[in-house]
């Protein structure tokens, strides 16, 4: 007897397989996440996933540097000195901090919001409880990431509420109205790497309520800098920076650029007049940074990044990373008007010796910078924040530097009430001056702000890791677990082979030898014991004919785990040698897609990931910062390029090689230089022919790592640009791991020895936590022994 099916039950039947067909014959690319909103919608599923994870209680531990802090990109206090002592600290990637007791001991109060890269603090001058936090951090440096709008607290930090604009991306300046203190401006120079419309210059009325963008130019062009007449706060003066980072070329100006200048607004930004007369020409300007004189508001001062060529650079000369010297250009400039903008002069660099200190101010990079300020009670007086802190008395016709704090300079306060009184935060923390920078109090309590690239490990007792700090160059401390397993101390790091971005490779047999690169893939080896005495250079020298090699900022470089005497390296070539580096081959061709189109004065277009299977040698790995994903099986005779369908092209931010299964290695991409949070993780069985999203559950990212627990197969950890992650069943489910404050996490490995998870964050500095609570190894050894 046939039974015969209703023809409403075929019809679903027919939907329901057409819809498994995406997902089964015709596998589709992830999405990317563009929006603001939606990343503080993913956050907080993370917050609720936090709140339910059975690992909530388990402790991060801050192992350090307690010797090193890191960049931070604003200061703010409240005046006069004296009545109190609050100082506000906003980092580049650690979130904001608060002291009350000037800098003796400070208190991380941002942890639990969805970024912690900081652009601009501003304290309500009527309620000093009343803070105001604009995210994302408007430098655009190589590790900048971005921000989810502006926040408000009402107490003092306690707690927080989010007011909007959260697809700005980056803020540069908050101005509060000092008499009618529900009306903010916030500047905003938008999106880093892509063109976007929610930049420019917003205004509220209501507290943050509600917002008006009250000044844009175009999708390219935003808002840097802006102040407020103190006479009539209805008088603004805002700067406009026409910007985009490529991936291989800094934020610069090209020769299209039009829109980089200075406007003028006298009834509360409802109209606006350009005010660039006595300015060099538009294809020429860059970031401009603008403050007005309180004791005498008709001056006002530009320091204006100024793209003329000032002298050309000879064939072979080197720029401070290696790489062929651009053009020098006339660089930091400043500009003074006397008449409320109406017409502009030069005041710096008008004579061969103070043109020749200008041209040095910044650097090769101008628009990391933009901060001018003008002493409150002396016209006369400014300082400029560049690769130092320089202080002019003569209204910028000499300037002279203000030795004492770390390198590259974002912020400064001076006391309005007393001048002589400046809190300063640069690449190294905070620093404070009682008499206007001829000494300082350095350094403060260090802010526990380093930002990590990455981790090695060794086997010394106790074990010993080393990273590369942005700013800092490369670090190791030790992990002393003599005291607990949970009661490790933060240690003061030492110095060792490596620049500020690297990869390191310790060699197992003697944990002495160590394998680093300098900027951009130069690669070095040392002995730890003795560095910097015994360092040599490794890579081999090229033929004029040759292709250059190029490095990404952190260059991978791993030891061959079964040869600890072959080295693995990575620019666009994969490099092995087998005798410690001493001498090389290139056992790939070029990786990547090589576009000349996309060559620039930053190196791209490199290998960012390289691994070696533990169970076969020669099975490798590579995938480059391009989006290209590679495989050989013959230590490098023959290459295969895999292009699985349902994989987007996305900067390739690790791959794994199983320690379980032959076939199995595992991927990660970051979409952050693409403006893109979405959560790419991947696994393949099949020697990467073939990859299926393991992401699962994670809400946010990007994810810049993925590991493998040593001791159990399918336990995997995931680091993302806001936590940690755990898997107990090969990535179907995720979790959160531990107690972890909002961190970019760049790297993590978990110690074989010692069994220690330990991750390097970018803004947070290095932390290790327990992982027999999670792997289970001390229970493992105790079945073993019964």
């Amino acid at each position: 007897m046939t039974r015969k099916i209703p023809g409403r039950f075929m019809e679903a039947l027919f939907v329901f397989l057409m819809l498994l067909l995406p997902c089964t014959v015709f596998p589709q690319a992830k999405q990317p996440v563009l929006k603001g909103t939606e990343r503080v919608k993913m956050f907080s599923a993370q917050a609720d996933l936090k709140a339910a994870s059975p690992y909530k209680d388990l402790h991060w531990q801050y192992i350090g540097p307690t010797n090193i802090s890191g960049r931070c990109t604003d200061v703010e206090a409240i005046s006069p000195r004296g009545g109190q002592y609050t100082i506000w600290v906003g980092s580049a990637t650690g979130g904001v901090w608060k002291s009350v007791n000037e800098g003796t001991t400070f208190e991380p109060v941002f942890d639990e919001m969805p970024t912690a890269s900081i652009g601009d603090i501003a304290i309500d001058p009527q309620n000093p409880d009343v803070v105001w936090v604009g995210t994302g951090e408007a430098n655009i440096f190589r590790s900048s990431n971005a921000g989810c709008g502006v926040y408000k607290t009402s107490d003092g930090g306690k707690t927080w509420d989010l007011m909007g604009l959260e697809n700005t991306h980056t803020i540069g300046r908050i101005r509060i109205h000092p008499e009618n203190t529900d009306i903010v401006y916030v500047a905003s120079p938008g999106h880093e790497w892509t063109p976007n419309e929610e930049r420019g210059l917003f205004k509220t009325v209501d507290g943050g309520k509600t917002w008006t963008r009250i000044f844009y130019v175009n999708q390219h062009t935003g808002v840097a800098d802006l102040v407020l007449d103190p006479r009539d706060p209805n008088t603004l003066y805002a700067t406009t920076w026409e910007r985009m980072r490529l991936k291989w070329n800094d934020p610069r100006t090209f020769a299209d650029t039009r829109n980089c200048g200075v406007w003028k607004s006298t009834d509360g930004g409802k109209t606006w007049k350009e005010i660039n007369t006595g300015l060099p020409a538009p294809q020429h300007r860059g970031r401009i940074g603008v403050d007005i004189s309180l004791s005498n508001p008709d001056v006002l001062y530009l320091l204006l990044d100024n793209y003329e060529i000032a002298y050309k650079a000879k064939p072979g000369e080197l720029d401070a990373y290696g790489r062929q010297k651009q053009d020098v250009i006339k660089g930091a400039v400043v500009y003074r008007t006397d008449n409320g903008g109406a017409t502009w002069k030069q005041v710096s660099g008008l004579t061969e010796e103070t043109k020749v200190y200008m041209e040095r101010h910044s650097g090769t990079y101008g628009w990391v910078f933009g901060q001018i300020r003008v002493d409150p009670k002396d016209e006369n007086t400014i300082f400029t924040l560049g690769i130092e802190l320089h202080m002019s008395v003569d209204g910028g016709a000499t300037f002279k530097t203000l030795d004492g704090p770390h390198a590259d300079h974002h912020g400064l306060w001076i006391d309005p009430e007393n001048p002589n009184y400046l809190l300063n935060v640069q690449d190294g923390g905070l620093t404070i001056s009682y008499d206007k920078g001829a000494t300082w109090k350095y350094p403060i309590a260090e802010l526990p702000l380093a930002q990590f690239y990455n981790i090695a490990y060794d086997f010394s007792i106790p074990f010993r890791v080393v990273g590369s700090i942005q700013d800092h160059h490369s670090y190791y401390g030790s992990v002393d677990l003599s005291r607990g397993r949970d009661r490790v101390r933060p240690v003061a790091f030492t110095n060792t082979l490596g620049a500020e971005g690297s990869s390191h490779a310790i060699d197992p047999r003697d944990n002495n030898t160590v394998y680093s690169s300098t900027f951009y893939g130069a690669l070095a080896r040392a002995e730890i014991n003795n560095y910097p005495a015994s360092r040599k250079n490794l890579l081999p020298v090229r033929y004029a004919d040759e292709p250059r090699l190029r490095g990404q900022w952190v260059a991978p470089t791993l030891l061959s785990p079964h040869n600890p005497d072959i080295v693995y390296h990575g620019m666009q070539y994969v490099m092995m040698s087998r005798d410690k580096g001493n001498t090389w081959e290139f056992i790939s061709p070029d990786l990547t897609f090589n576009d000349p189109k996309k060559q620039g004065d930053i190196n791209y277009q490199t290998i960012q990931t390289l691994d070696e299977s533990p169970l076969r040698a020669g099975l490798l790995y590579a995938g480059t910062d391009d989006g290209r994903i590679w495989r050989t099986r013959d230590g490098g005779k023959a290459w295969t390029e895999l292009k699985p369908k349902n994989v987007p092209v996305r900067w390739v931010s690790r791959i794994v090689a199983s320690q379980y299964d032959l076939g199995t290695v595992y991927m990660t991409q970051t979409g952050r230089r693409d403006d893109d949070f979405q959560v790419y993780v991947w696994k393949s069985v099949d020697f990467g022919d073939t990859w299926t999203d393991i992401s699962g559950n994670i809400p946010v990212g990007p994810v810049n790592v993925i590991r493998e627990d040593p001791v159990r197969k399918d336990l995997l950890y995931v680091g993302t640009d806001a936590g940690v992650y755990v898997s107990k069943d090969g990535g179907a489910r995720w979790d959160v791991l531990g107690d972890l404050p909002f961190a970019y996490v760049h790297d993590l490995q978990v110690h074989p020895r010692d069994n220690m998870i330990i991750i390097s964050t970018h803004g947070r500095g290095m932390f290790v936590l327990d992982a027999n609570p999670v792997n289970e190894k001390d229970k493992m050894r105790r079945q073993r022994w019964y």
